[in-house]
């Protein structure tokens, strides 16, 4: 009796104070399945979690094909020669170095005191041979190895690039223009190669675009009269020191020797074309950006409230007979081209023809994928005004419009940074490393035996007022009453004149 008391008084509190039996059930088989699905979740989870989503610059493609053993060089001499897909070929010895954070050979202004034969004390922090180490050297030059020499490491690897006398030409005059007084007289590049000696000077300044560029270039007298004797010593001279000579009308085939050569990863040649200049005339004449000051003064370019007083674009039709006469203007030129042409060709020979294909291909299908991630509209080129980021317009000068790239919107960080190095134009490019390398209020030592110098500023000449990568002025070191090139003292006109291929 007392028993069934007891069970009574069990069942009383167990369902009436703290719920039905059935309840307790249900909640137990509840917790009991919860406890299995979140058990089976992690297991799940740890077997399927795919890993964060990395940026394209990362993947296994960037390295390109196996190069072996081989160690990556990182001494760098590259001859940035005029009109020939140079700056292309800049940025990429840009990006490489800042992603490695290698010290460049950086000019005081924008050029190495062209076109003066090259002096090291135009290396912007330079004290001496063997005083700081110097990784990169390629901003334009009048090559001068001996004072070359005092700058860079003795195993440093140089290399240039040539292109047709005849391309370059047509380049040239559309772009120089306004600057030479040999291109300036003639109505046409037809004209002044019917008869150049009627327009050219060797004594004016700039005349030296007019004639013989790359042998001008690479420091050699440009003119002088042609004999087989003269052109066979510049170029057993130029081969003596460079190791590559690439040509720009095989500009992929190049890349791909040249990466060879420096033993670099395939994304370090791949690149977006730089500088290239519209195929057709457009309404609009503006100067791009804060950039106008940077260069037309030395220029000669008019520039009126920003915007420089834009002429008909020059004509540049040339029939058969002028393309011959333009070679035999600029005989040293044609000779040293067809020279380094054919050693090109032995060099692929030797690469092989069949490795050569397929290497180019996998390069354009990676230039092709970065495009498409990096770049607006697939890549398409556009005028500079259209460039929504005013820091990556490119420098316009001459008669052409020089054309640039909009990024991609929406890159995660690491994307957008490497994107961005490969559309940065030359200038802005050339002023990020600077104040990477030489941190703003940071001055460079004295060079031994230099005079006593004075801060220059350059108030921003742009008219909307907006600033040189990240700043509204920027300061550089001249010597006090030196004069450049031209018999100008540095101090009122320390402007250089940017170029790149066209």
């Amino acid at each position: 009796m007392l028993f069934r008391r007891r069970a009574r008084m069990l069942r009383w509190l167990v369902c009436g104070r703290l719920g039905p039996v059935w309840m307790w059930k249900a909640l137990l088989l509840f917790l009991a399945i919860a406890f299995a699905g979140q058990l089976l979740g992690v297991i799940f989870n740890k077997s399927s979690v795919q890993p964060a989503t990395r940026s394209i610059f990362s993947s296994p493609d960037a390295q390109g094909p196996s190069l072996g053993s081989c160690q990556p060089h990182i001494h760098i001499m590259f001859l940035k020669t005029h009109k020939t897909a140079s700056s292309t070929v800049l940025n990429m010895l840009y990006r490489f170095g800042e992603e490695r954070d290698l010290s460049f050979a950086l000019p005081l202004g924008y050029q190495l005191g062209y076109p003066l034969p090259f002096n090291s004390h135009r290396v912007k922090g330079y004290r001496g041979p063997r005083a700081m180490e110097f990784h990169i050297m390629g901003n334009h030059m009048r090559f001068n190895k001996p004072e070359v020499e005092k700058v860079m490491p003795a195993d440093t690897f140089y290399f240039s690039i040539i292109r047709d006398p005849v391309s370059l030409a047509e380049s040239s005059f559309a772009y120089y223009k306004e600057v030479a007084p040999a291109f300036r007289k003639a109505k046409g590049l037809g004209d002044f190669a019917d008869d150049p000696k009627q327009y050219y000077d060797p004594r004016l300044r700039n005349n030296h675009y007019a004639r013989n560029l790359l042998w001008f270039d690479f420091g050699l007298d440009n003119n002088a009269n042609f004999s087989i004797a003269l052109a066979q010593r510049g170029v057993a001279m130029i081969r003596q020191t460079f190791k590559l000579v690439l040509v720009s009308e095989y500009f992929d085939q190049s890349m791909i020797l040249l990466r060879h050569a420096l033993c670099w990863p395939l994304d370090a040649v791949v690149s977006f074309s730089l500088n290239a200049r519209q195929q057709k005339p457009s309404s609009s004449g503006a100067m791009s950006g804060s950039w106008v000051g940077k260069a037309a003064a030395v220029a000669g370019v008019s520039v009126r409230g920003g915007h420089s007083q834009v002429k008909t674009l020059p004509n540049l039709s040339l029939t058969a007979e002028q393309r011959e006469k333009l070679r035999q203007w600029n005989s040293l030129d044609w000779y040293l081209y067809k020279t380094f042409n054919q050693t090109f060709w032995n060099e692929i020979d030797r690469f092989g023809l069949s490795q050569m294909e397929e290497e180019v291909a996998l390069l354009r299908m990676r230039r092709e994928e970065l495009a498409h991630v990096c770049l607006r509209d697939g890549g398409k080129p556009v005028e500079a005004h259209r460039i929504r980021d005013k820091n990556i317009r490119p420098f316009q000068s001459g008669l052409v419009k020089i054309l640039g790239y909009e990024l991609q919107p929406g890159l995660d960080n690491t994307t957008r940074t490497a994107c961005l190095r490969m559309i940065r134009p030359e200038i802005q490019y050339k002023d990020v490393l600077d104040a990477k390398q030489f941190p703003r209020g940071l001055v460079p030592p004295a060079q031994p035996g230099q005079q006593s110098q004075v801060r220059l500023v350059k108030q921003n000449s742009s008219r909307t007022g907006e600033k040189l990568v990240g700043r509204e002025i920027r300061a550089r070191i001249v010597k006090e009453g030196e004069r450049d090139w031209d018999g100008i003292r540095l101090i009122r006109s320390n402007q250089t004149l940017i170029q790149g291929k066209v």
